[in-house]
Formats: C-alpha cells, structure tokens, sequence
C-alpha cells in the first residue's frame, strides 16, 4: 500500500446533525495520530471538478465545531459528478465530469477520501471506488434507513426535534379539543415517524411502510371521542402513500413532502366535520445543534474512517453494530434501505398502547 500523506473529506446530500462532528474526528484523529494532511472537499464533490473551491482543514479550522449544526464544507444533493446536470444556453445538460475529478484528485495529491453520506452520497463513493479512487465511507441520514449499521449519525437529534414539537402539539390538541397533526421526514422510511410517535404519544402515526385508509383514521379518532378524550395528535411521515381516491370516489392529487398532511387533512376535516391543524417541522429537523449521543456517534465514525484508511481497507463504510463499530464493504452498505417492519416489534408495541396505523379494519 503506498503512503498516505494527504486525504480528502467530502459529504453530500442533506446535512444532518453531527456532520460537523465528523469532520472533527478525521481531522484531529488524522493529524494527531498519523501526521497526515487533511483537504476539505466543498459542496458535495463539486470542488474535485472545480478544485479552487477546495480548502485545507487544519486542527484550528475545525476548533469550536463539534456543537455545531450543518456542516462546514457546505453540501448538495444535486451534484453526481457522474451525471451533473447544469444549464448551457438555456438548456439543461447532463455532463459525466468523473474523470475530471479522478484527475483533480491527483493533483491535490489525495491518497484517500473519507466520503460522509446516505445512500446517494455513498453509491457515488462506490463508483469512484470502482474506478480506482480510495475511499472510505461514513452513513449520514437522519432517516436512519441505512441496512448495514444500526444507527446513524443525525436520526437521534431528529427524534428529539420531533418528539419535543409532538409535545409542544399535544397540550395545544387538548386544550382546543383539536385534531393536530404532525407532518415528519421520512420518504421511504418511517422510523422518525415511528419512534417519535411511540416517544410523544401519538394516537396515529402514518408509515410509508403500511398502507392507511381514511375511514380507520376516523374510527380512531370517533373511537377517543367515545371515551372522553376530545384531542387526537396524529404522526405522519412526508413519504406516506396517499390512496388515489377518497371515500366520495374524488381523485386525490399527488402530494410531495410538506404537502401530504394537508391532503389528508383536507379529506378528514369533511368526513370528521372537525377542524384539524397541520404543523409541517420540515428542515427544522436537520437543523441545530446535535445531540450527545449524535456528538459521540459522529466522533467515533470519523475516527473509525482514519483508521480504515490508515489500514487501507479502501471501498468500506463504517457501521455501529451491538453498539461496536465496524465496518462493511460499501456495496453492501448501500445494497437496500432500513424499512419499518410492519409486524416489527416496534410497531407491535405501538399498537399494544393504542397506537393506530390507519390500516385497521
């Protein structure tokens, strides 16, 4: 294995709580254990095709960032330098700069690059491994849909952000004896949607994973009036399935994130005759500072990324598994996404609280 000097750090995709913690823990543990020099890839991997935009992290560079949210490198989740698609004359064009880049990587004179991100940000990683870039990948995504490691970095603030406004909801649902519901990120995967649910208190949470109908929905919320209890909070992940129509046979437009609660509320406030309030957290989600255990867990993948590379196991991510960290090949990691298990033990739980899924005859 040729020596290492110089490594590169790039994430791309959404940012998420604990990316800055990451950058830190390669950082520091790469310049204080191997003596290495350590290059910020800016903006995705859009500084290996314009290579100016690079910067040197230096210890001082990443000094005071560990609360941090964000990240200090910027990020996007639009830049596949394998198909980078850009306006020319007014026209959109699809442009494969990978070569460029594999190029520019050897004129900053990388050794390795530790890429942090989801599934997107890592199937790009494996391309450029594939192509004979080293690599070395780090799960980023707060939908915690990642199938190789238990956890990921960012999910366990996103779980506080949300329970903490399901809360906030639930004595506002009460004292105005209103339906309120709470719109989460999660566009294949409910598990913010789930767990945040189960945390607050939810009385219906909505999974992309199980299909709902809006009169199960009613039944509940009827079903609560019947015993006394005049509120009902309900939880629904952005990536929720919309039926094609509603019970009156009309057709319901799509709906992308931010828009499906309001498209099941407007179906509901007619069939329940009650008004119903739509909160949407959105980017609130991926914002702030992270959490302890997102501040550790980031801290320890960015560590674990350095020694892969010192170790030149190139082509790997590393993982939390049994609350170890470890490290699986890359192909693996992004091979299929962590989806919500509908007859889980986590959903088994829910429902033996009383929680609803819409899904119930």
């Amino acid at each position: 294995m040729a020596e290492i000097r110089t490594i590169g750090v790039a994430n791309g995709g959404g940012d998420a709580p604990g990316l800055n913690a990451v950058i830190r823990g390669v950082v520091k543990s790469a310049i204080r254990r191997h003596g290495w020099r350590v290059i910020g890839i800016c903006n995705g991997f859009d500084s290996l095709i314009w290579p100016e935009g690079c910067l040197p992290l230096t210890w001082d560079a990443v000094s005071g960032i560990l609360p941090r949210g964000g990240t200090i490198l910027g990020t996007t989740n639009r830049g596949n330098p394998f198909a980078y698609r850009h306006m020319e004359n007014g026209k959109e064009q699809v442009t494969d700069y990978s070569g460029l880049c594999l190029e520019n990587a050897r004129r900053l004179g990388l050794d390795a690059i530790v890429v942090i991100g989801g599934d997107g940000t890592l199937s790009i990683a494996q391309d450029f491994y594939r192509r004979g870039l080293p690599v070395v990948g780090v799960p980023k995504t707060i939908d915690n849909d990642l199938s190789a490691t238990e956890t990921t970095f960012g999910f366990d603030t996103a779980l506080h952000v949300a329970t903490d406004a399901i809360d906030r909801l639930h004595t506002t649902a009460e004292s105005h004896h209103r339906v309120m519901f709470v719109e989460v990120m999660g566009r294949e995967a409910g598990w913010i949607a789930l767990q945040s649910g189960i945390a607050g208190g939810a009385d219906v949470v909505l999974l992309p994973e199980i299909p709902f109908r809006f009169e199960a929905i009613c039944a509940a919320v009827r079903a609560r009036e019947e015993q006394g209890r005049r509120f009902s909070l309900v939880v629904v992940a952005e990536g929720v399935q919309l039926p094609e129509k509603d019970p009156a046979g009309q057709p319901i437009p799509p709906a992308g994130p931010g828009e499906v609660s309001n498209r099941i509320a407007g179906v509901l406030r007619g069939m329940l005759q009650k008004e119903i309030r739509v909160t949407v957290l959105g980017h609130v989600q991926r914002g702030g500072s992270p959490s302890p255990f997102d501040r550790i867990l980031a801290t320890r993948f960015g560590v674990a990324a350095t020694q892969l590379v010192a170790r030149g196991e190139f082509g790997r991510m590393v993982c939390l598994r049994a609350g170890k960290i470890d490290s699986v090949p890359l192909e693996d990691a992004v091979a299929k996404p962590k989806l919500v298990d509908p007859r889980g033990e986590l959903v088994e739980v829910a429902r033996s609280v009383g929680m609803m899924f819409g899904d119930e005859s």
